[in-house]
């Protein structure tokens, strides 16, 4: 599996050093002496250099070949790599809020890339709002968020009129941020940023017909 998922964490990688560079060259950051700074490029070139050591570090912890699908495997090496970011931040120097924030933003810019091709062939078929996002929600239950059940994603889904409802009751990423801090002592802050990502929240929460 680890053969045939490079292409996909190269492109995981590329994605994700044009979204830091996007994020890390306009903003203000603040060090843990409380400084606040601007990074200079060769300092972003450094934590991005950083990003592949700390995800192999904590790639072992994911139990990947356990998972029963394509876009399960995908989202937990998502959220590594949110991981790996956030691990990265705080060793350049960085405060946990900043971290936490940056993370956030640089994650939303990968995971929005995802959402708009999901939500694409909806987005060609009708420009009612309420359908494209009962479709796009329909489509994301399929992939990346197709729910075999344990130890990949579980998901309860109902219709009450016109909102579409789901409650995961297993969330593979989840579980991996619980067993990073469990295993590392991150004070529930990897889980933090995790639940910072849209994608993750709007797996969640009612739907409703705009």
């Amino acid at each position: 599996m680890n053969m045939l998922w490079r292409p996909v964490r190269r492109l995981i990688r590329w994605r994700l050093s044009r979204s830091a560079r996007k994020v890390l060259e306009t903003r203000t950051l603040e060090r843990l002496d409380g400084v606040w700074l601007r990074w200079l490029p060769d300092e972003i070139d450094l934590f991005l250099a950083n990003l592949e050591p700390q995800a192999k570090e904590l790639r072992p912890l994911s139990d990947l070949g356990q998972l029963p699908s394509a876009g399960n495997r995908l989202m937990v090496e998502l959220a590594i790599y949110t991981a790996a970011a956030y691990r990265a931040l705080l060793e350049a120097g960085l405060s946990r809020e900043s971290s936490r924030s940056a993370v956030a933003d640089i994650g939303w810019n990968v995971y929005a890339l995802l959402l708009r091709l999901n939500s694409l062939p909806l987005r060609l078929v009708t420009r009612d709002p309420g359908k494209r996002l009962r479709g796009t929600i329909g489509l994301l239950l399929r992939f990346p968020f197709n729910a075999p059940g344990a130890p990949g994603y579980a998901v309860e889904v109902r219709r009450e009129g016109d909102d579409l409802i789901t409650h995961f009751t297993h969330c593979p990423p989840q579980t991996l941020m619980r067993t990073l801090i469990a295993e590392t002592g991150d004070c529930g802050d990897l889980e933090a940023s995790l639940r910072k990502l849209v994608p993750v929240r709007l797996a969640r929460r009612r739907h409703h017909r705009e």
